[in-house]
């Protein structure tokens, strides 16, 4: 392949079909339901966060791969549409991976997936130069060995690295110990580090592996970040939710978007829960994937979860 252009973000993940499928309530076992619709659209961790990027006006490039079926080129249309450039390996005769996610009435979702094993990514398929002509590095848990190659890379070149981990994947700590920014699920900190409390797991993970911030995502409590100062929590957005599917990797693309401006820490936090926030209006990773400006709006305008949901404790 020719030289890969220098890009703001590269992006180390996750891809995935989702099957959206929106029933009243998750069916008990045993059970018959109803279902009232069902969609499919392109997501994935890392992908729906580089799309968002690129949506905002960074340059993105996209690695990871695919099968050679139907969904991967529902894949490649979307990358294309958006505008982001691809190293995408394909591997003949492998299903690319999906999703079947369980919306109910409230918006949120239960996740089946399933991966063909022959779509793991090897660290011996990356190319350096496809991580290093880039300004920041996004990476998930899934295809653990490949992402920590990439971050290795990455710290070498002093490019800051920024994780989405929701699982204790086999050799996840070597991929953290290259990690600048740690943005995980709420429960993730504790089940790390078996510490109980979550702003102990968050001074832990941040001392132990040398982070320069540790966060954890909290649903409609909004974030925790520790910065190694002080704890910085913000308060979600309220509005009105049609699917969560996506929240998270919504919030990293935010999260990043404010790193690449420069802006202080707390700015950030806000962006990244308002386009979190936003996108859950819509069915889908990547349904309602709003402007800056919309973003910045609903900042300037918008409701907040009432703070007594969550109140960071005294440690």
């Amino acid at each position: 392949m020719p030289q890969p252009p220098k890009v703001d973000l590269v992006g180390v993940g996750l891809n995935a079909t989702d099957t959206l499928v929106s029933v009243s309530a998750f069916p008990a076992p045993g059970s018959k339901i109803e279902f009232h619709s069902q969609t499919v659209l392109p997501g994935g961790q890392v992908a729906s966060t580089v799309v968002a990027c690129q949506k905002w006006g960074m340059s993105t490039r996209y690695v990871g791969k695919l099968g050679d079926d139907h969904a991967a080129q529902i894949h490649r249309e979307a990358f294309a549409q958006a505008g982001v450039e691809t190293r995408i390996i394909e591997e003949p005769g492998a299903a690319s991976a999906q999703s079947i996610i369980l919306i109910d009435a409230a918006g949120e979702r239960t996740v089946l997936g399933r991966r063909d094993e022959r779509l793991l990514l090897r660290p011996e398929e990356l190319e350096r130069e496809w991580i290093v002509n880039a300004e920041v590095l996004h990476v998930d848990g899934f295809d653990t060995a490949a992402a920590a190659q990439a971050a290795a890379w990455a710290r070498a070149a002093a490019i800051p690295v920024v994780a989405d981990l929701d699982e204790i994947y086999p050799q996840v700590e070597r991929l953290i110990e290259f990690t600048d920014y740690l943005i995980v699920s709420r429960d993730f900190p504790g089940r790390l580090t078996h510490e109980p409390v979550l702003e102990n797991a968050l001074r832990k993970m941040k001392s132990r592996y040398g982070c320069k911030l540790t966060a954890a995502t909290l649903g409609q409590d909004g974030v925790l970040a520790w910065d190694g100062r002080r704890f910085h929590h913000r308060h979600a957005y309220r509005v009105p939710v049609a699917d969560t599917t996506g929240a998270g990797d919504i919030f990293h693309a935010g999260f990043i978007y404010g790193l690449h401006r420069g802006w202080p820490l707390v700015r950030q936090l806000d962006f990244a829960c308002a386009a979190a926030a936003l996108n859950c209006e819509a069915v889908g990773a990547r349904g309602n994937i709003q402007t800056v400006e919309a973003i910045e709006e609903l900042m300037a305008t918008g409701a907040r979860y009432n703070s007594v949901s969550y109140l960071p404790k005294v440690v």
